[in-house]
């Protein structure tokens, strides 16, 4: 099975959903931002303070592709979609999921976490502002998934129900 990747805005149920689908259709899951930390020796946030976002986002694609595309589940950062080679890369090489949030949701999920690094002053509407930025990028995945108000039951069906029928058009 090829690779499925998951992607979304920070908050959106990446990395819980990834390891429940991991667990239910026993798949490896990695997390590319976890992946970066573990490779660079330093938190994300330490990379965006040290070298900046640019840097960042290069490291990034680099991980993208350096991970297996097939039989695994990949999380990725919520910044992932900003370059097209990275949103071709998964169309080309998997199943590209989108997880959709609604902002007010994400804005519950995340209110108390310092490590966002690209949230800070006036933490609400730079995430709505960020999330309309991104809003396009995402939803040229041809797989989107709602995990507004949503048990990660729920996501994990669904999940597993869009992947079927891509499987399905894809073989036909």
């Amino acid at each position: 099975m090829r690779s499925i990747y998951l992607t979304g805005f920070m908050g959106a149920g990446k990395t819980t959903a990834g390891m429940a689908l991991g667990k239910v259709m026993s798949m490896r899951v990695f997390d590319t931002d976890q992946e970066i930390e573990r490779q660079e020796q330093r938190t994300i946030t330490d990379i965006f303070a040290e070298q900046g976002e640019h840097a960042f986002r290069q490291m990034e694609s680099l991980m993208l592709r350096s991970l297996p595309i097939d039989n695994c589940i990949i999380t990725t950062g919520g910044g992932m979609i900003l370059k097209e080679e990275n949103r071709k890369w998964m169309v080309d090489h998997g199943y590209w999921v989108y997880l959709h949030c609604e902002p007010d949701e994400i804005a519950r999920r995340v209110e108390s976490d310092d490590s966002r690094p690209l949230l800070s002053g006036e933490r609400k509407q730079n995430l709505k502002n960020l999330f309309l930025e991104r809003l396009p990028l995402y939803l040229e995945a041809p797989i989107v998934v709602d995990t507004t108000g949503k048990s990660i039951e729920e996501i994990v069906n669904n999940i597993r129900t869009r992947i079927n029928e891509a499987q399905m058009e894809h073989t036909v």
